[in-house]
Order: structure tokens, then sequence, then C-alpha cells
């Protein structure tokens, strides 16, 4: 596959997992001091790994969500979050990862993603009555 093919795939990807609004919001906020990075994270983030065969997006959300709680990327928790319901993840399951990240990562860490959650359920529950 060839940068232009990966980049058509990963902006699909990426639109499929984040959603129209986000994805539009970067490309139009796009510059050229970070015109490359979100060129980038297009092609290999989104078109090389969350393309692969070996890993449903379903798992690839859970993992990401206790890697965000891990390295203490609120901002990044909260959009992976609400993007992981478009693959298919329950809070149930997300429930079960943030327990999960209390052991393995700490429990301020893991108390404090359990509180970001419940905001971005609330705000989600919100928007859609």
């Amino acid at each position: 596959m060839d940068e232009r093919e990966r980049y058509e795939q990963g902006i699909s990807t990426r639109r499929a997992v984040l959603g129209d609004a986000h994805v539009d919001r970067a490309v139009k906020t796009s510059n050229d001091f970070n015109r490359e990075f979100q060129d980038l994270i297009t092609r290999y983030a989104w078109g090389e790994i969350w393309t692969r065969p070996g890993l449903a997006r379903r798992e690839r959300s859970l993992i990401t969500l206790a890697m965000m709680v891990a390295l203490g990327r609120e901002e990044e928790f909260r959009l992976h979050l609400r993007a992981s319901f478009r693959n298919g993840v329950t809070r149930e399951e997300i429930r079960e990862v943030l327990l999960q990240t209390a052991i393995y990562c700490g429990v301020p860490a893991a108390n404090s993603a359990f509180r970001m959650a419940q905001q971005v359920f609330a705000e989600m529950d919100a928007s859609s009555e």
C-alpha cells in the first residue's frame, strides 16, 4: 500500500472511530505547524495500526483507554471513551478496564478515570435526550 492509500484508509478508520465532527475539526484546524503531524497520525495510527487484522476495533478501544489512564492523558481518555461506544464497548466493560487500571496504574489514576467517565457518560446521556 502506498502512502496515499494508507492515508485514505486511515482517514476512513479515524472517522469511523472518532466521528466526522472530531476529524473535521482536526482537519479544519490543521496549519503549517501541525499539518505533518495530522498526516502522520492519520497514516500510521489510523491507517496502519487501527486497521491491522490482529485485534478488533473494540479491543483496540479497551487497550487505548487503559493506556490513556496509565499515561494520565485526560483529553485523549475522554475522546477515546466516547469513541469506544462506536466500537461496541459497553459501560460495564469500561468499568472493568478502570478497575484493572487501579491495580496496574494506581488508584489515583483510576479514581480520576472513573470521575472523567462519569462526566462523559452524563454528557452523553444528556445529549441523547
